[in-house]
């Protein structure tokens, strides 16, 4: 299946003026009058890959504008921030800038969505952009999840992985663990054996099925006594694959000779696209 696109997509968020340079006017400003980002994401940059940026900047010059706003002194980064520290690493005096006046919401929107699209986040550092949009813009998981093309549930695994331990969270970091080691270890109550299983994970190069294997179902966080029927691995596998089919929440209740399937949307555009892909 055709993997979804990244809701309004940064395109319509950086214009595509800044590709074409046709309908909106590159600038040239001197790089000291440009500042960080101060909501950029992105925490590490890659050395290696930031030196071949610099060679390819050093002799091809900088192809893509970067995107600025007016500042209280100068102009603030938008996007673009590898290209601004190349510029700066190389001495320049000036860089080729779009010049956009958006929000604060919006600055880190666009940053964020730069970042997802080019793949440059780490689950961690994605996980921080989902919490400072919540708990700074009263954002929803909802919009964030519209936002950024994902399903709401995609959006809450990554934000739970801020309740790992630190260390956890900095393998995650470092790409020791990935993404799905740490939705197995979320499983977990106990902090020293979720350290101890993610150490042993790193030590051995376990896989996520074989870390899987390792937790006992007594270990497992129990689902609430409410649910009148336990979710059977099957329906959870369903569940699964219909949420990677649909881009979206699946849900489905399970009685004893039939059920219901429940299915999220987030818009009428949303909704239209789910139609779409059933309909195919």
């Amino acid at each position: 299946m055709e993997r979804r696109g990244l809701g309004r997509g940064l395109g319509a968020l950086i214009p595509e003026k800044e590709h074409t340079g046709q309908k909106e006017k590159i600038v040239y400003i001197a790089v000291d009058d440009i500042h960080p980002n101060p909501y950029q994401p992105r925490e590490s940059f890659n050395a290696e890959s930031l030196e071949d940026l610099i060679a390819s900047i050093k002799e091809k010059g900088i192809i893509q504008p970067v995107l600025v706003r007016s500042g209280t002194s100068g102009y603030e980064l938008i996007a673009g921030e590898r290209r601004f520290r190349a510029a700066k690493s190389l001495s320049m005096k000036e860089i080729p800038a779009i010049v956009k006046e958006v929000q604060d919401e919006e600055s880190l929107e666009i940053a964020l969505i730069e970042n997802i699209q080019r793949q440059n986040l780490n689950p961690i550092e994605e996980a921080h952009a989902f919490k400072h949009l919540m708990d700074n813009f009263d954002c929803t998981q909802e919009k964030i999840a519209q936002t950024i093309g994902k399903s709401r549930v995609s959006v809450a695994n990554t934000l739970r992985l801020l309740k790992l331990p630190q260390e956890i969270q900095e393998m995650l970091r470092k790409s020791l663990l990935t993404f799905a080691h740490g939705k197995v270890l979320l499983e977990l109550q106990d902090s020293q054996r979720q350290l101890a299983l993610a150490r042993r994970v790193i030590h051995n190069g376990l896989s996520v099925k074989e870390l899987d294997d390792l937790i006992l179902p007594h270990q497992k966080t129990r689902k609430p006594k409410s649910e009148a029927h336990k979710t059977s691995s099957q329906i959870k596998a369903i569940e699964e694959e219909l949420q990677q089919a649909l881009g979206s929440k699946v849900r489905i209740v399970s009685g004893h000779k039939r059920g219901v399937i429940h299915i999220e949307f987030y818009s009428q555009e949303d909704l239209e696209r789910i139609y779409q892909v059933i309909k195919r």
